[in-house]
């Protein structure tokens, strides 16, 4: 009951504007409203330095600050988003049943590397992912963190029954962890930095991706704005890779420009920028990502990976068809807008 309880007031805060202006898929209302998170990317340096309201001067562009993923989903229902950074998994979630969620993926913010991890809290008696058994984990449901988790536990042996989990987002975890609420969260950058100062990294969503579980932070768009907005779409899509750069080529920049978003000093935000993995512009539309319009790219591939395995854990009720989640990957105009 509070689960409903909760959806049904995200919706109604999506409802109600939450920050977002009107007129998605309208193309008679010049209007973005977009969905952040407050972890490292260049997502965040396209918001501090405003380089889309200089490229598209036109359009009243609103951001919101949402603390995961399944969140966003729900306001994309609620057809309150237009464009937004969200993790891979519940991007795969989004796109199965019972959700379908019209949208499409557009860019790759970021490669989950070290800046998403296990970690357990010093003194829990906690060595390792099989000694979890019969413990405490927090982890932010529907996220990246919770399909690694997962991920995790089946590598190990274990079930998600021989456990707790509990369902928290980051700024929750790390005032349970000071409790001492928890022996172990799964999370990521900026709380992440927090936990690992009184716990022990286990495993990180690098380690995973080895083993064959990567999870991403993806750009994505409804198909209603990107139908009737094509031209917003690539520019948008020109200044995150414009972001990629930054992080790139000038990190002192990029650093200061996230460190200012999430509240951390430039020798912070630059640590936890190079604990990702970010992409060239031009490696977005490789094969091994997006891909193009006469060859979609492995992303898609990716995303029904993920979604199997969310149907193994019984997270959804189906898992889409391939052709499907391919028809959800946005090349239009790709690699010629990335450059």
């Amino acid at each position: 009951m509070k689960k409903l309880i909760a959806a049904l007031s995200v919706l109604f805060l999506a409802a109600c504007g939450n920050g977002a202006a009107s007129g998605g898929g309208d193309a008679s209302k010049k209007s973005i409203r977009i969905a952040y998170q407050a972890f490292p990317s260049g997502d965040l340096i396209v918001k501090n330095q405003g380089l889309l309201e200089k490229a598209l001067p036109d359009y009243q562009i609103t951001w919101t600050k949402f603390d995961s993923g399944a969140s966003i989903n729900t306001a994309f229902v609620a057809k309150s988003l237009d464009i937004a950074a969200i993790g891979s998994s519940p991007v795969a979630r989004g796109l199965s049943a019972p959700l379908n969620i019209p949208y499409q993926v557009a860019f790759v913010l970021d490669v989950a590397g070290d800046n998403e991890a296990l970690v357990a809290r010093n003194g829990s008696g906690v060595t390792d992912v099989a000694s979890l058994k019969g413990k405490k984990v927090g982890t932010p449901f529907a996220s990246t963190a919770h399909y690694s988790l997962l991920a995790a536990l089946n590598q190990a042996g274990l079930k998600e029954s021989d456990l707790t989990i509990v369902d928290l987002e980051p700024q929750d975890i790390q005032a349970a962890w000071t409790r001492g609420d928890l022996d172990a969260a799964y999370t990521w950058l900026p709380s992440l930095d927090e936990l690992k100062k009184t716990g022990k990294v286990l495993i990180s969503s690098k380690q995973l991706a080895t083993a064959g579980k990567p999870t991403l932070d993806l750009g994505v768009v409804s198909t209603a704005f990107a139908d009737a907005h094509p031209e917003a779409v690539d520019a948008w899509r020109k200044v995150e890779a414009q972001a990629l750069d930054v992080i790139a080529n000038d990190p002192a920049a990029a650093s200061k420009a996230v460190g200012a978003e999430l509240n951390l000093s430039a020798d912070d935000a630059l640590n936890q920028l190079k604990q990702g993995v970010f992409l060239k512009p031009a490696d977005i539309s490789s094969p091994e990502w997006l891909g193009t319009e006469n060859n979609v790219g492995k992303l898609a591939d990716n995303l029904v990976s993920a979604a199997e395995f969310l149907k193994s854990q019984q997270k959804i009720d189906a898992v889409p068809a391939l052709d499907d989640v391919k028809k959800s990957i946005y090349v239009k105009g790709l690699p010629s807008v990335l450059g």
